[in-house]
C-alpha cells in the first residue's frame, strides 16, 4: 500500500513547547524594553529645564564667539529685463560679516561694494535668479567679488537678508 502507517496508530501531536518559549521570551523582552525606555537607560526623557541646564553647561565649555561685526547694506532695488520685454524687480538686502577690527575699513568702502553688487545682479539672467538653487551660487559670487574689492581678510561672509523677485 501507499500508506505505510498502520491503522491503529494515531499521527503524533506537535509539541507546543516552542510556542510557549517564544511567548515567554516575547513578554520578557517587551517588558525589558519598556523598562529601559521608561527609566531613561535607552532614550533619555529630559524635561525642558534639564535640557536647558545642560545647554548652558555646554556653552560655558565652548570657545567664545569670534570677534565679528556686521555691516548692513541698504536695500537695493534692481530692474531686471526679461527676454519677452516684461520688467521685473529684484529687492535685495544683505549684511557683510567682517572681523571687528576691519569694520570701519569696510564701512568706508561700502559704496564700492554696493556698486559691485548692483553691477553683478544686473548682469545675471532673470531665469537664473528664479532658480531656487541659484542663491548659493549667487552668494558665493558676490562674496568673491567683495573679497577682491575689500581685501581677502576683511570680508568673511555675505548674509542675504532679503531676496525677492516680483
Amino acid at each position: 500500500m501507499a500508506d505505510d502507517v498502520p491503522d491503529d496508530e494515531e499521527p503524533k501531536k506537535k509539541s507546543k513547547l516552542p510556542m510557549i518559549i517564544g511567548l515567554v521570551l516575547m513578554l520578557v523582552l517587551g517588558g525589558g524594553g519598556f523598562f529601559a525606555v521608561y527609566t531613561g537607560m535607552l532614550f533619555s526623557q529630559e524635561t525642558p529645564s534639564e535640557s536647558h541646564d545642560e545647554a548652558e553647561a555646554e556653552v560655558v565649555d565652548e570657545e567664545p564667539l569670534p570677534d565679528v561685526a556686521f555691516v548692513p547694506i541698504d536695500p537695493l532695488i534692481i530692474n531686471l529685463d526679461t527676454q519677452n520685454g516684461a520688467l521685473k524687480h529684484l529687492r535685495f538686502q544683505a549684511q557683510i560679516e567682517v572681523p571687528a577690527k576691519y569694520e570701519a575699513d569696510v564701512t568706508l568702502i561700502l559704496p564700492r561694494l554696493v556698486d559691485i553688487l548692483n553691477g553683478y545682479l544686473r548682469a545675471v539672467d532673470v531665469y537664473e535668479l528664479e532658480d531656487p538653487t541659484a542663491l548659493i551660487r549667487l552668494r558665493s559670487q558676490m562674496l568673491r567679488r567683495m573679497k577682491i574689492a575689500a581685501g581677502e581678510e576683511r570680508v568673511r561672509d555675505v548674509l542675504i537678508m532679503e531676496f525677492v523677485i516680483n
